[in-house]
């Protein structure tokens, strides 16, 4: 083979002149692709062999491999097997005393994008957003009664939503009973006025019988002022008027004039509107960060571009077992009336952290509150306002919480922190390395505060961590039989080409592809109509239409709330892996009932588009169709935000028409069983 290809140009050149040359040119270098096709099928092991002298004999042990497939190590440079993109150059630190490190080029490092953040303390904050209505005080609320049978003459307040003020007539009533204790209270004034020398006995139980006259007709309705003027009148009236009690808007009128009523029937409800309730709803895992005198930002729907404030005043202690909720009321004056009962509004509560995740509000700190009415808060001792009784310090009531230590939390960015439902994981980098090296390491994390989670053990102020790129050290470090996020422990790589630092020559690439997809085909096909779901979903969103994005999200939600993963053969790792991705989208969808807008449901989305990305790089999708992850970076005030799309093209569902095509694509995921397919038929 040598020989021929050293006399090769002598022999082009003989017949470059021929007329005949070009059909024994094509014919030479035919010949010449079956030698070297020959020559590599039987011969792998010696390739890799030399290559693998050649790189001890450097002393750099570089290999190629997949900046979205990192399990894909190969000793020259080329195409992915998977998904077909260029290789990178990747450098491995085989050195057995550091089994947790990992060390790459610069080159391999920058086109890895790997990125790293410190470790930091600062304040932390969590933001809660909840959804809720204005209701009527409940301590402003009367409800006008009967207090005697008898027949409705005339409504002055003869429609709902009329306004009221206290001591204004609302009802004329025709009582036979009235009318009776009327004449026993001038009988009884009457016979006083009678008594001349009568013993005092005799006196004492005239102005018993008058005062008690008088009880009863309190007792049935009226007032002293109505006593009085019959007193004075010396006659019996056979038509009385009811007084509203209070001032307010007439909320229901369930009487009409002419009807008959008894005894406790109501006629009206009337409620005070200068003060109402802002009610909002919080889940189960929202009661943690909730702490009485936290103030509560919100928007009503019905008063776009006014921004109204409020802080909470009681967290109902009985949780709405339908719901899942609990009621946090918020007081708040209302003197225009502008707030009204029944409208919708958006709230946003900013919970302040200390050190152990716990939700702490220090503003009550030494404070006086009521123990009936805790929005009653004063610095001072003193009484309630509303119910008078005396007021108790807020650490007696332990409504009040203070840091636990005067230090600040520790922050870890999110993105850097990989979960697996049993341990937390990060990759710190190593410093004072010649070249990149990045070590993983166990912690443990308590509440996320943002973008942050608060550090209780395992990583100290000022260390790197890598925030960008993790998953894919983290695949690395698991093909080079190190501790990963799957195994904990490391292990041989089971490829089956261990002598071979760790790489893979081409003849075992089908093996690769196999350990990739590592899950039973049924799983993966079981998982096609929740891709449909979300897809659908990204579609709508794209298309401006809150309507079926919301329909199609609620859709999907119950779709994973559904699915029985026992059904499936899973190894451990990956069943703990679509628990906590099935929780994200659960926890999310279960939101769907307080979406009001397309805003509600992007600022969703987002957090749902995190859960099936990580679907699609664990487990895959079936069919023939290739998924792509796209990115925007202007989405949330230029924060950005992923999804995953089922076409090339940028249908950016963040942004609509509005920006349709802003973004671009970061990755792609060729369906599993059509790569495996591909790559057999190329065999």
């Amino acid at each position: 083979m040598e020989k021929f290809i050293k006399i090769l140009p002598n022999i082009m050149k003989s017949y470059i002149s021929k007329p005949s040359s070009k059909i024994v040119i094509i014919s030479i270098i035919i010949f010449l692709a079956f030698l070297a096709g020959y020559n590599f099928k039987h011969k792998p092991i010696e390739y890799a062999a030399s290559t693998a002298s050649e790189h001890t004999h450097t002393n750099e042990a570089e290999w190629w491999t997949c900046s979205m497939h990192p399990q894909i190590k190969l000793p020259e440079p080329g195409k992915c097997p998977i998904c077909f993109m260029d290789l990178i150059p990747l450098k491995t630190n085989a050195d057995v005393d550091h089994p947790r490190q990992l060390q790459m080029s610069e080159t391999a490092r920058q086109l890895a994008e790997i990125q790293t953040s410190a470790v930091k303390r600062s304040p932390a904050h969590k933001e809660l957003r909840l959804s809720g209505k204005i209701t009527y005080d409940e301590t402003r609320v009367k409800t006008i009664t009967a207090w005697m049978s008898g027949r409705l003459e005339r409504l002055y307040a003869d429609y709902a939503g009329m306004p009221v003020k206290k001591g204004e007539h609302l009802v004329d009533i025709y009582s036979p009973e009235l009318f009776s204790a009327q004449e026993e209270l001038l009988q009884a004034k009457l016979a006083i006025e009678r008594q001349t020398n009568q013993s005092s006995t005799v006196i004492s139980n005239s102005r018993n019988n008058l005062e008690a006259a008088r009880e009863k007709l309190r007792l049935l309705g009226l007032g002293d002022i109505q006593i009085q003027a019959i007193e004075k009148k010396r006659e019996a009236s056979e038509i009385i008027t009811i007084y509203s009690p209070l001032s307010g808007i007439v909320t229901h009128k369930h009487a009409v004039e002419g009807m008959y009523v008894n005894t406790g029937m109501e006629i009206y409800i009337i409620a005070d509107l200068n003060r109402i309730w802002v009610m909002l709803d919080a889940y189960e895992s929202d009661l943690f960060w909730l702490r009485y005198a936290q103030t509560v930002n919100f928007e009503i729907e019905a008063l776009p571009g006014e921004m109204f404030k409020g802080k909470i005043s009681f967290i109902n202690p009985i949780l709405d077992p339908k719901t899942r909720t609990v009621s946090v009321r918020i007081n708040l004056p209302n003197p225009d009336g502008k707030l009204k009962p029944g409208m919708f509004l958006r709230g946003t509560v900013h919970a302040s952290l200390d050190a152990e995740g716990n939700s702490i509000n220090p503003q009550l700190a030494g404070k006086w509150i009521s123990p009936m009415h805790p929005e009653i808060v004063k610095n001072h001792p003193g009484t309630c306002d509303i119910c008078g009784m005396p007021l108790v310090k807020a650490e007696e009531l332990g409504i009040v919480r203070q840091p636990s230590s005067k230090q600040l939390p520790l922050l870890v960015p999110a993105s850097a922190v990989l979960k697996t439902g049993k341990r937390t994981l990060v990759y710190v980098k190593v410093p004072n390395t010649e070249e990149p090296t990045y070590e993983s390491r166990e912690i443990r994390i308590s509440a996320r505060s943002g973008d942050f989670y608060i550090v209780e053990e395992g990583l100290s102020e000022g260390e790197e961590v890598v925030t960008n790129g993790n998953f894919k050290i983290d695949s690395a470090m698991q093909i080079a039989a190190k501790p990963s996020m799957m195994s904990p422990e490391g292990g041989v790589s089971n490829t089956g080409h261990e002598g071979h630092s760790g790489a893979v020559p081409k003849s075992t690439i089908r093996e690769m592809v196999k350990l990739v997809v590592d899950v039973p085909v049924e799983f993966r096909e079981a998982l096609s109509p929740l891709y449909d779901s979300y897809l659908n979903a990204q579609t709508a969103l794209a298309e401006d239409n809150f309507k079926q994005s919301k329909t199609y999200l609620t859709k999907l939600g119950k779709l994973v709330d559904n699915f029985n993963v026992n059904n499936f053969k899973l190894a451990d790792d990956a069943h703990h892996q679509f628990l906590q991705i099935s929780k994200q989208i659960t926890d999310q969808t279960k939101h769907a009932k307080h979406w009001q807008s397309n805003e509600d449901v992007r600022k969703t989305f987002e957090d749902i588009s995190i859960a099936v990305l990580n679907m699609e790089k664990q487990f895959g999708h079936s069919g023939e169709d290739t998924f792509y992850e796209s990115y925007c970076p202007m989405a949330f005030n230029n924060k950005g935000a992923y999804w995953l799309a089922k076409d090339k093209q940028i249908n950016n569902p963040f942004f609509g028409a509005k920006m349709l095509s802003c973004g671009e694509v970061k990755g792609t995921f060729p369906s599993k069983t059509g790569s495996l397919m591909e790559h057999d038929s190329h065999e």
